[in-house]
């Protein structure tokens, strides 16, 4: 399949949120990311449910929304109805993560699990049956504009030859430090959907840069 583009709008301008969207709608991209965070998982306050509502009432494209908090399990329900299409989960944040991947799906939702850069793949293997995505944290969350951790393409490609020798259909998300200078080489390693923020937000032609990442130039 061909490579999903992702932008985040957390590099977004907060103070035209709904140009920045109908922005990203005309683009060549193909989900709209949101990080969420709360301030105890991650060193970093985000956004909630109301502007994920309010985000959603501009998108048309999907709304790719990452959790970046503790105790997920409460809020499943609540980013659901606030209009999240792909759910992802923190592994380190999940006591059960079966359990959250599966009722993330039950309700209707794509799930996804991601990693943070220190977390090793391997611990993924007994779940890959129950999402439809892995996040690869490229860079540590909390922050956006952070470098690249170039550690991140080993990590890539080992979950790919699991991915690929279970046969599981799994999608592989990159996020962090995301540019039109190292994406031919992610999605080379095997990376499916690129998560782009300031790489995208902060270019003097969003919509160029997407086009740029969606076609590898």
């Amino acid at each position: 399949m061909d490579h999903l583009v992702s932008p985040s709008l957390l590099a977004a301008n907060f103070g035209n949120l709904d140009s920045e969207v109908m922005m990203v709608n005309k683009s060549e991209a193909d989900w709209i990311h949101l990080d969420i965070m709360d301030g105890v998982f991650v060193p970093n306050i985000s956004f909630g449910f109301p502007v994920i509502r309010a985000v959603k009432r501009v998108a048309v494209k999907p709304l790719d929304v990452h959790l970046m908090i503790v105790d997920p399990d409460r809020y499943l329900n609540q980013f659901c109805e606030a209009g999240a299409n792909n759910l992802t989960v923190q592994y380190e944040a999940c006591t059960h993560l079966n359990r959250t991947a599966t009722e993330i799906r039950n309700l209707g939702m794509k799930a996804g699990v991601a990693i943070n850069p220190h977390t090793p793949v391997l611990l993924l293997k007994n779940i890959l049956p129950y999402v439809d995505m892995v996040l690869i944290m490229t860079v540590n969350p909390g922050f956006g504009g952070q470098i690249f951790i170039k550690e991140s393409y080993n990590k890539i490609t080992e979950l790919r030859n699991m991915i690929d020798k279970g046969q599981y259909n799994v999608l592989i998300e990159v996020d962090g430090g995301i540019d039109t200078a190292n994406a031919i080489d992610l999605i080379d390693a095997g990376a499916n959907v690129l998560v782009a923020g300031s790489s995208v937000f902060k270019s003097k032609d969003p919509a160029k840069t997407i086009s740029r990442l969606k076609k590898l130039i």
